[in-house]
């Protein structure tokens, strides 16, 4: 099963943040953070470990509007998926926020399978989206484009469809191993005969292309009868 997904919650409402952290982390889908203001959001969003895959954004802040750090955010480069949260659900509100960047808008008081739902039908979206980029130890991985991106070294690595499949579905776990069969199914499917071994290739090659040392692995670590991926690179510290 992937890994919970990072979200960051902007309200200045402490108990409903607080709710709402609670209920989103309760089957490990999604790690919530909490921010009460929009300064409060913009610094957690631009720290270097800030690595969010959606915003809950809350119209009614203490220090501003949450539709113009929407689009502040926006003009920034920020590209996840933003959904406003709010008690002003008049067309003209909906319109003005989906203007100002907003990929949905949901009124309170709302229903968490609702707002489950619309937030897992934007996540499926972005993940398939030209946007989409996770950062894997020295590179920013685009899946969509198949592209491995070392930006320090100038450098492009081009990924077959099946290793970034891999590379995607590792990242997902979240840094947990995921065991060989698990893997060979998610990438090639469930009634497909391919083996093991073709898994065990596809590994080989990706570690050619992406370790410094393929010999000594730091970022895709062979682990529990499968793989783990370490996008921190952590290994490489040690």
């Amino acid at each position: 099963m992937p890994g919970p997904r990072p979200l960051l919650i902007v309200d200045d409402d402490a108990a409903l943040r607080a709710t709402l952290a609670e209920q989103l982390a309760l089957d490990g889908e999604f790690a919530p953070d909490e921010a009460e203001t929009a300064a409060e959001a913009e610094a957690k969003l631009a720290a270097a470990a800030g690595r969010y895959d959606a915003v809950l954004l809350d119209i009614g802040l203490p220090d501003g509007d949450g539709r113009d750090l929407c689009m502040r955010l926006r003009r920034q480069g920020v590209k996840i998926p933003i959904i406003m949260l709010t008690g002003q659900d008049a067309e003209a509100d909906v319109v003005r926020g989906l203007d100002a960047g907003a990929n949905d808008y949901i009124a309170k008081p709302f229903r968490l399978n609702e707002l489950l739902a619309r937030l897992r039908a934007q996540l499926r979206v972005f993940d398939n989206s030209e946007d989409a980029v996770f950062a894997i130890g020295p590179y920013s991985f685009r899946p969509s484009a198949k592209l491995l991106t070392d930006a320090a070294r100038n450098r492009k690595i081009r990924l077959t469809e099946k290793e970034s499949a891999i590379l995607k579905y590792l990242y997902r776990a979240g840094g947990r191993p995921v065991g060989r069969q698990i893997l060979l199914n998610e990438v090639w499917g469930y009634n497909s005969a391919v083996t093991t071994h073709t898994l065990e290739t596809h590994i080989y090659r990706l570690r050619q292309k992406i370790e410094p040392d393929p010999g000594h692995a730091r970022l895709l670590l062979t682990e529990g009868g499968g793989y783990r991926l370490d996008p921190e690179g952590s290994v490489m510290a040690g």
